[in-house]
């Protein structure tokens, strides 16, 4: 039968009472005031600034402050719309601090998208960059960087609230692939929810130091890249500037770090348009990867070429990350791993949700985590048919498609809104990928259905040569040699299209629905 392999660690339910920002910014202060807790990067290494622990915990303070003098009470929302610079985390804990919801919103939004956020989440004050386009209401408070200065320059300091786990403290919006953007929220205990990861993804401590090649917006940065970090009284480096992505290594050198965490694409242009041999990641004890299901061939190239582990997570805004490799978890290719101790997953019958079944090992179901867990949201914003859709008696039901072997290692499937149905068969998008991910002269490869008319959909290969030059007709031909070797006949593409390059949102997800 699928099942959980590790019972929940005894004594790790939330304490109560609890508060996320006295947990992820006071508690370190005390430990280690003088520890750099945050370092934003403007260019290259040394181009900084650097703010310690006890920096940042006065600054939340005073944003806190600030904000409860704006006459907010408990509970209103806070929008964010800011770049990635220190403001966005002072904000964000800030918001937390005061007893405030806090609600993080991508810089790349359009001021309409950012609009349609704003009057969803009804919140009643915004923390706005002037540089971003944005039509707040005149009886909705506008913060700018201007503001933070004076309060944190200012005399009024508010205490760190602390009270019931299950209360909200933020509201992130999901990208909206399959219509308008869901506002998750997460409770306090959100952040104690995340204490699995620590050893059974990062091996992270104290002291460390974690690099992020993401936004700051991103729940993938705010959770590994800031919260985990501070947690643990560990420094987060993030960048601001413009996104060379062969930057990384550098800043690895220059912070000493211990971590690096982004998604399978960074990693891709790094091995592609770098020389590992020149780099020194001598400091680094683990890669994190996490996003979008990690290619076997890309893991192998990675950790044969710089001796770096690279750990793979799988995870999603409901949940954060519940499943990996990492210190004490071996990596078995093609597996993002097994449920992270204290974990509780499940894969269930797709056709019994009212009444969630458990399928047996190796069948391809539904992966679902169990509603106990701290890390799952309190529910969507104002969607209540949709929560009674997810939460199903004791789990929580995620729209990925997964199996579990006898070992408890979890293979992906990709999400039900990506199954390809082409001639009367579901077919996974993520095993065709990684089948045709070594093909020789090709860098990337993304699967969709193509609609060819008449009702007729067939399995598509979207292929980026390695050599711009590269001919067409031997990639196509290369391509679906492999296919023939890899996959049963329904499974291979019938269709292969050599582009410069596959549609990515800004943190480097491929976006399916815009190949064709």
């Amino acid at each position: 039968m699928s099942r959980w392999p590790v019972e929940p660690t005894e004594g790790e339910a939330t304490p109560a009472p609890f508060g996320m920002s006295q947990y992820c910014v006071a508690d370190p202060a005390a430990r280690a005031p003088d520890r750099r807790a945050l370092v934003v990067v403007h260019s290259e290494p040394g181009d900084d600034s650097t703010w310690t622990f006890a920096q940042v915990d006065d600054a939340v303070r005073a944003v806190a402050a600030g904000l409860l003098g704006l006459g907010l009470e408990r509970g209103d929302r806070v929008l964010l719309r800011m770049g990635n610079r220190s403001d966005f985390p002072f904000v964000f804990f800030g918001a937390i601090a005061a007893g405030l919801v806090a609600v993080p919103t991508s810089a790349q939004l359009t001021g309409e998208e950012a609009a349609a956020l704003l009057t969803d989440s009804g919140a009643a004050a915004v923390a706005l960059d002037e540089d971003l386009p944005l039509t707040v209401p005149p009886h909705v408070p506008t913060v700018t960087a201007h503001t933070i200065a004076e309060w944190v320059a200012g005399d009024e300091r508010a205490e760190h609230d602390v009270g019931h786990p299950d209360r909200a403290a933020f509201i992130t919006y999901t990208s909206g692939t399959t219509g308008r953007p869901k506002g998750v929220t997460h409770a306090h205990r959100s952040a104690w929810g995340r204490r699995p990861m620590y050893r059974g993804w990062y091996g992270l401590a104290e002291g460390d130091v974690m690099v992020h090649a993401g936004a700051l917006n991103w729940t993938y940065t705010l959770g590994v890249g800031l919260t985990d970090p501070w947690a643990n009284a560990a420094t987060a480096v993030v960048h601001d500037g413009p996104r060379d992505r062969l930057l990384w290594p550098r800043l690895v050198e220059g912070y000493r770090a211990t971590h690096l965490a982004a998604v399978p694409g960074v990693y891709r242009h790094l091995l592609r348009h770098g020389e590992p041999g020149e780099w020194d990641l001598s400091s680094l004890r683990a890669a994190l990867v996490a996003g979008e299901a990690l290619p076997s061939p890309l893991w192998r190239e990675w950790t044969e070429r710089t001796g770096v582990p690279l750990y793979e997570s799988l995870g999603m805004s409901e949940v954060s990350t519940f499943v990996s490799s990492g210190p004490d978890v071996p990596v078995r290719p093609g597996s993002p791993g097994r449920a992270q101790p204290g974990r509780r997953i499940a894969v269930l019958d797709p056709d019994r949700l009212d009444e969630p079944t458990p399928l047996p090992d190796g069948r391809a179901g539904r992966l679902a985590v169990h509603r106990d867990d701290p890390g799952v949201m309190l529910g969507y914003w104002r969607r209540p048919e949709e929560n009674l859709e997810v939460m199903r008696g004791e789990w929580f039901v995620t729209n990925d498609l997964a199996s579990l072997d006898a070992d408890g290692y979890l293979t992906y499937h990709g999400r039900c809104d990506d199954v390809v149905t082409a001639m009367g068969y579901r077919i996974s998008p993520v095993e065709v990928e990684d089948a045709l991910s070594d093909v020789e002269g090709v860098a990337e490869v993304a699967v969709a259905p193509l609609d060819v008319g008449d009702g007729v959909t067939l399995v598509c290969a979207w292929v980026v040569p390695t050599s711009p030059t590269a001919d067409e007709a031997t990639v196509r031909e290369r391509v679906l040699t492999r296919a023939g070797e890899r996959l049963a006949a329904y499974k291979r593409p019938r269709e292969v299209r050599v582009v410069d390059g596959l549609p990515r949102t800004a943190n480097g997800k491929v976006i399916r629905r815009d190949l064709g």
